[in-house]
């Protein structure tokens, strides 16, 4: 019987993580480290829609895990300056509804919610190759080599219900350092951005227990191209690993290793307005979760004299 509960709560967690990559699916970012005059601020919406497969531990009486989940995002941003450097904060709001099923020795389990997920606060700094400007001058700004670092800190405080084993909120916190790297050639543009998560433990896991986990690293990279309309267009990939959790002390065999690639287009509609079209799928997976994400969002800009 305790080889059966720590087998499901392998499982448990494995669903756990499958849910928390769905619900950043789009951190596939083309563009995050680039320079943005001073003042000027960033009002975002979107929708996202995620459908996937859970790939558990051969091991565990787990098969078949199957989800979709559909995310409306809100987030803010404003660019500002730093010893003389551009940075910019952003916040991001998703609401999910989630609705999954699987098969746990031979009978289906199902799970359907709705919610706020975890908000994720971010401040990047460009440090080389970005200085702060005003609008008026960064008109005459041409990027070549542009390094610039971020951290993104993700608060417990989306919905999180201790008696189920699937939730939209992690009941924890975490940091995320990132380097970012961005070279321009002309139109074209190629950016690398290696980070990695750091979780706080989850004291309230499955009614009182204690759910901990690995740190989580990750590269992502984009080849981007911008058109003379201001129209461009980026091919997104990303590969993450680690990630291992542990329950009650009780470590599980769920090492996650991940590939994914995708598209993103971005059009401006007018002088302040954007409309961004994104794609991504899974390349492989060892464990953890495999899914089809699409997207739109909108952006509206105002400030720094624009």
């Amino acid at each position: 019987m305790h080889a059966l509960i720590r087998l499901l709560g392998c499982a448990i967690a494995t669903a756990a993580l499958a849910l928390a990559a769905a619900v950043r699916a789009q951190d596939l970012e083309p563009r995050s480290y680039v320079n943005t005059p001073v003042g000027m601020n960033f009002l975002i919406g979107g929708y996202a829609y995620v459908d996937g497969d859970m790939a558990f531990d051969p091991s565990l009486p787990v098969a078949d895990g199957h989800y979709h989940m559909n995310t409306l995002v809100f987030a803010y941003a404003h660019a500002f300056g730093v010893w003389g450097e551009s940075a910019k904060f952003d916040m991001i709001v998703p609401y999910s509804s989630f609705s999954g099923t699987a098969l746990v020795n031979g009978n289906i389990r199902d799970r359907v919610i709705s919610g706020y997920n975890d908000p994720r606060f971010r401040v990047s700094v460009n440090f080389y190759g970005a200085p702060a400007l005003s609008f008026r001058e960064f008109s005459q700004y041409k990027q070549n080599l542009l390094i610039g670092a971020s951290v993104q800190v993700t608060a417990p405080l989306g919905q999180y219900d201790d008696s189920r084993l699937v939730n939209l909120g992690n009941n924890r916190w975490s940091f995320k350092p990132e380097l970012g790297i961005s070279k321009a050639w002309g139109q074209w543009t190629a950016e690398i951005a290696p980070g990695v998560t750091f979780y706080t433990d989850n004291n309230d896991f499955n009614l009182g227990g204690t759910l901990s986990q690995d740190p989580l690293y990750s590269v992502q990279g984009h080849v981007v191209y911008s058109f003379k309309s201001g129209i461009w267009l980026a091919a997104d990939g990303t590969y993450f690993s680690g990630g291992r959790t542990t329950i009650n002390g009780v470590r599980n065999e769920n090492l996650q290793s991940n590939t994914r690639g995708g598209l993103t287009l971005a059009i401006p509609v007018d002088r302040y307005n954007s409309i961004k079209l994104y794609a991504s799928g899974g390349t492989s997976t060892r464990t953890g979760t495999q899914f089809n994400a699409v997207g739109v969002a909108w952006q509206y800009r105002w400030g720094g004299g624009y």
